[in-house]
């Protein structure tokens, strides 16, 4: 999952001139773009098959699996993510890795499963590093509240209870271990912007 939309409290900043003020907005656009050209390049985009198909559980957690989730977590760092499932590196396996905040440490989860999930919903935008690198975004629904079970990465039962933004991660990743994309979740309208976005432009030569 991207982060590009996700609202943070962030410290009132000092006053800035206008010229500290456009030079702040031009460092925060050079690393958007360095944000999203990592993405592009290490996460599978759509329409990659790796993306539709569902994972499998992981019988043994182990070494390799381990390496998973450290290879895993540093893509997501480096793609500006709150989330990544592994189908998305192409590794059609179930675990995810995530990160409620900024300054959170990673967390993952192997053979997750949503085990209670609140009658209360909410709307909100949601971005998807494998649509464009999260440049592609649409309104989801999701539950407010779940709680999530699995096992850690030493092959631990763990078990989530998570609301909001932690809550709004971990059903976006467990979406991606069954092939589900935000697309799928969101309405007709929005649907078809998104395609229209993600479809591959022609390119004209010359005329």
């Amino acid at each position: 999952m991207a982060d590009a939309d996700i609202e943070t409290e962030i410290e009132t900043e000092p006053e800035l001139t206008p010229e500290e003020e456009a030079e702040r907005d031009r460092i925060r656009e050079r690393e958007r773009r360095e944000h999203h050209a990592m993405a592009m390049r290490l996460v599978r985009q759509y329409p990659d098959p790796a993306l539709r198909v569902a994972a499998t559980e992981i019988s043994d957690v182990d070494d390799d699996v381990r390496g998973l989730v450290e290879r895993m977590a540093d893509i997501m760092r480096r793609s500006h993510g709150v989330g990544l499932a592994a189908p998305q590196i192409g590794v059609l396996r179930r675990v995810f890795v995530y990160r409620a905040g900024a300054d959170d440490p990673v967390r993952a989860i192997i053979n997750p499963e949503i085990a209670v999930r609140s009658e209360e919903r909410e709307v909100d935008t949601e971005g998807c590093l494998s649509l464009l690198g999260g440049e592609v975004t649409v309104p989801v629904e999701r539950h407010e509240r779940v709680v999530a079970r699995g096992l850690d990465e030493s092959g631990e039962p763990v078990e989530v209870e998570a609301e909001g933004l932690e809550a709004r991660v971990i059903q976006h990743e467990l979406d991606h271990l069954d092939g589900v994309l935000i697309i799928d979740r969101t309405s007709p309208e929005q649907r078809r912007e998104a395609l229209a976005k993600l479809r591959p432009q022609p390119v004209l030569g010359p005329t």
